[in-house]
């Protein structure tokens, strides 16, 4: 899929600076590249794409986002605009949807594909107010990568800390959450938009 869409903004004369293959190494390379826009799938393995937005945001504050998704719940679409995503593109969309929310977001608008925005204005007409998670982002991160079955010492590998600090962080995600076990993580990770089914 990468390299179909490489072709496509290329062919359309965009300068695609980088590639990664999930949200942990598309941070990374955002780090390095700072990149004008950056265009994330909402369900990237070992880090989702709001939360890799929300890295984004806070180590590249002049990349703007884009998430691709196949979700128009408004859990997904309020999350992302906390996190500074400035456009939602539906992945049954043609590329051309896309070229069009990169040319937008890259002159300072937003883009939103039809159905997403939708959702946006269902959201704000019913008071589209989420509690706020109650996670921190390094609490996501660890339940994004437990829910994705990585043991606690890949999970220490994978975010550098102890095997110690991750048992910790999952004490308190299940402890914030109300949740006794692994199964119950994966749930509400899933029903949160963290993973995938």
């Amino acid at each position: 899929m990468r390299d179909g869409l490489r072709a496509i903004l290329e062919s359309e004369g965009f300068k695609v600076a980088g590639e990664a293959s999930n949200g942990r190494e598309a941070v990374e390379l955002s780090k390095k590249i700072r990149p004008d826009v950056a265009v994330l799938d909402l369900a990237m393995p070992l880090l989702n794409g709001i939360d890799a937005a929300r890295e984004l945001a806070r180590i590249s504050p002049n990349t703007k986002t884009i998430l691709l998704t196949m979700h128009t719940e408004r859990q997904f679409i309020l999350e992302g605009l906390r996190a500074g995503t400035r456009g939602f593109v539906m992945k049954s969309h043609s590329a051309q949807e896309l070229v069009h929310a990169i040319r937008e977001i890259a002159r300072g608008g937003t883009y939103f594909s039809p159905e997403v925005a939708r959702a946006a204005v269902e959201a704000y007409r019913s008071n589209g107010d989420m509690p706020e998670d109650p996670l921190t982002p390094r609490e996501r991160q660890v339940l994004q990568l437990v829910a994705e079955s990585k043991t606690t010492k890949e999970i220490a590998a994978l975010l550098e800390i102890s095997v110690k600090t991750v048992e910790t962080y999952r004490s308190r995600i299940m402890e914030k959450l109300g949740i006794h076990e692994t199964a119950g993580i994966v749930r509400y990770a899933i029903r949160h938009g963290v993973v995938q089914p």
